[in-house]
């Protein structure tokens, strides 16, 4: 493996996981613009934007862009979320410099009006579709109430109201200020030509006009809190709940990853032998989120509605006495093999290199290694993991939980 890494003149920073022994190529353009860089006027532009960047531009039509990903054999997507959209495509070798031209142009799109138009009704239709999901209201609403006023708090579809308020001149100018090269990092991992990458990305992006853009980063407030929500069509109760969690810039986080793995690991772990090897809940877990001055220990749980409350009171208690009383070595061990195993397989492809390293570049960059990444589990110790209970309390958090009952006492 090598690392490598080049600035362009107008603020493209590409760093690449050059690997000669892999079989495939994958690309990616980090675009640092998420929900938690809009205001409510625009709330749900980030993700509407990536909608719009496959319509069309002025090179290409929303035909021509698939027919080429499909002549390449591309695995292609993109996403949206609290803090980044990301572009990305895996193919063979011999179409890396065809798959940056595609993704580069795809990422000055045209933006017509009559496609924002269609494209509005699409974003609304998908609002409804996952306010239908009990899961996903949860989500939103607990971190809505977890975060208050602060960014992370933003709902990533936004509203209804502000999708169908939204005039296409504001997406233009948010695109413009948010799509500056300075803004986007294009990461590649597996078999590389770094120069030919350079070189490609120059062409076709060199030309990308530079603005000055920030994110203004500040330490939020979390709030507590307990909330029941009535939806009389699900069959299950839904619980999300919300604690403090280390940042991405904070070394602590790895710390946090083992304690959500012994605590929360979908097999093996306290909540698993607590609720789903009795059969009491047909989901419960826990994991570590990481943002850019925040991070998140998010449980979440389903079951039936009459276990709902004896559930949730079981959760209070398993985190009561790992406060009380820590995690043993051999849980931790446990979940460090765990963990390790999860780096190594999620590693082994480009495609899954692609996603560490662009995201290790956004939010710290830095470059490291699956040694690296491997190396720093290993290191934890017990006392790292009782500093991270001790910092960020899972007693006290936000939870909200929707489905068929109205009324669902908070855990004492």
């Amino acid at each position: 493996m090598e690392f490598r890494n080049h600035t362009l003149e107008n603020g493209l920073q590409i760093v690449a996981e050059c690997n000669g022994q892999a079989y495939s190529t994958a690309l990616g353009f980090f675009v640092k613009s998420g929900s938690r860089d809009e205001t409510g006027a625009i709330a749900g532009v980030s993700h509407f934007l990536e909608h719009m960047v496959f319509k069309g531009t002025p090179t290409r039509s929303p035909d021509d862009v698939n027919r080429e990903f499909d002549e390449m054999g591309a695995h292609h997507n993109a996403f949206t979320n609290e803090e980044n959209t990301v572009y990305y495509a895996a193919v063979l070798p011999e179409y890396q410099d065809r798959a940056v031209e595609l993704l580069a142009d795809i990422l000055r799109p045209s933006l017509r009006e009559d496609d924002f138009d269609t494209e509005k009704q699409v974003i609304i239709e998908e609002i409804w579709m996952y306010d239908d999901q009990p899961p996903f209201g949860a989500d939103e609403k607990c971190r809505a109430a977890f975060y208050g006023s602060y960014p992370l708090g933003h709902s990533v579809l936004g509203t209804v109201e502000s999708i169908t308020d939204l005039p296409v001149e504001m997406m233009r100018e948010y695109f413009r200020r948010r799509y500056s090269p300075g803004n986007i990092v294009l990461a590649a991992a597996g078999r590389i030509d770094f120069h030919a990458l350079v070189a490609c990305a120059r062409r076709c992006c060199g030309s990308w006009e530079p603005l000055e853009v920030s994110r203004t980063i500040e330490q939020p407030t979390p709030h507590e809190g307990f909330q029941t929500i009535h939806k009389q069509t699900a069959t299950q109760q839904y619980a999300m709940q919300l604690a403090g969690g280390p940042a991405a810039e904070d070394h602590d986080r790895y710390a946090a990853k083992l304690l959500a793995t012994v605590l929360g690991d979908d097999s093996g772990s306290r909540l698993y032998w607590e609720l789903i090897d009795p059969g009491l809940a047909e989901h419960a877990a826990l994991n570590h989120c990481e943002y850019q001055g925040a991070g998140l220990m998010m449980t979440s749980m389903s079951c039936q509605p009459n276990s709902a409350e004896e559930n949730l009171q079981r959760i209070l208690d398993v985190y009561r006495r790992a406060e009380a009383d820590g995690i043993t070595p051999a849980e931790l061990e446990m979940a460090k093999s765990k963990v390790r195993s999860r780096i190594v397989l999620s590693g082994e492809r480009p495609r899954g290199r692609l996603f560490t390293l662009g995201s290790d570049w956004v939010y710290r960059r830095e470059y490291r290694s699956i040694a690296d990444d491997l190396d720093a589990v290993t290191a934890v110790t017990l006392d790292e993991v009782t500093a991270v209970l001790a910092k960020y309390p899972l007693t006290h958090s936000t939870t909200v939980t929707i489905g068929p009952l109205a009324e669902l006492p908070p855990p004492k």
